[in-house]
């Protein structure tokens, strides 16, 4: 098939980009090749590629940034969701979009289903979800909702934390934060095995287990072999954030399940694979210490 990728530079979009290219002809898309905020550019890509399947990855992934800037985050978040879409159906090109665990409220005590009521109290929640029901407006969709992400192409919460772990400096984490854990990589390879199947709908995806962003700090640290007590957790309220983040995120992958797919591995092992790839660690970064 051939497969457009937005965001193809980012953090998910480098994954995709990898994952999919191992099986079908790729063309990634990057603001140099289309401005997603401008429908006209986003048509002329489509028309230039004709894809039979978009994945959509782009857009403004900062809680922060969005709450200060609703305009810019509805821009880039809905607006671009729209133009995609819209270009998609004159292509008749299915599209497979990246949403988010931020689209529930964080107040739920067991683990969020696909059929959960989705009440954000974000900006950027409430982008991400607009988006989800613009791309059901197409009768050919995917939507995969993914948690806290780490991989590799783009700096990320764990790569930021072993960075200044490794530098002798604090790497201060919510404590109180739980949910779920998605490696890029692993995330690519399910949505690609999804789509080749054409088994439309909406899914929860990520590594299986539970996690808070304190324990997922930690555990690179010690898989770097770097040690965890640098790593500090504090209260969300005590961060200086500007937009609220959930105290529960936990996310049941229901829908894989229940359309025969197996849900990813643990996020555990996971991380490991992901830290012992990372250049600028030491080869001794394998879980173990040298003695």
């Amino acid at each position: 098939m051939k497969i457009a990728i937005t965001g193809a530079a980012g953090l998910f979009g480098h994954g995709l980009v990898a994952v999919f290219a191992t099986r079908h002809t790729v063309f990634p898309l990057t603001r140099a090749e289309a401005d997603l905020t401008k429908a006209e550019e986003v048509r002329a890509a489509f028309a230039e590629v004709r894809p039979d399947v978009v994945v959509h990855p782009a857009g403004i992934p900062d809680l922060d940034i969005c709450e200060a800037d609703p305009a810019r985050g509805y821009l880039v978040n809905v607006h671009a969701t729209r133009h995609v879409t819209e270009a998609a159906r004159e292509v008749a090109a299915a599209v497979a979009y990246i949403s988010t665990d931020a689209v529930f409220d964080g107040q739920k005590p067991t683990p969020y289903t696909e059929s959960d009521p989705t009440i954000p109290p974000t900006v950027y929640g409430r982008t991400k979800l607009r988006g989800e029901q613009i791309v059901k407006t197409l009768p050919t969709h995917w939507i995969f909702r993914v948690s806290v992400l780490f991989g590799p192409g783009k700096k990320n919460f764990v790569e930021n934390g072993l960075r200044k772990v490794a530098a002798g400096e604090t790497y201060v984490v919510a404590a109180d934060q739980v949910g779920s854990a998605t490696y890029t990589v692993d995330a690519a390879q399910k949505i690609m095995e999804v789509v080749e199947a054409r088994r439309y709908g909406l899914y929860h995806l990520c590594n299986q287990g539970v996690c808070s962003r304190y324990d997922l700090a930690r555990h690179a640290a010690e898989l770097a072999g770097l040690g965890a007590t640098k790593v500090i957790g504090k209260p969300s309220s005590q961060m200086g954030r500007r937009a609220a983040r959930l105290k529960y995120a936990v996310m049941a992958m229901d829908a894989l399940k229940n359309a025969g797919f197996a849900p990813p591995r643990p996020w555990q092992e996971a991380l490991a694979e992901y830290v012992r790839a990372l250049p600028f660690l030491s080869p001794n970064a394998s879980g173990l210490t040298c003695p």
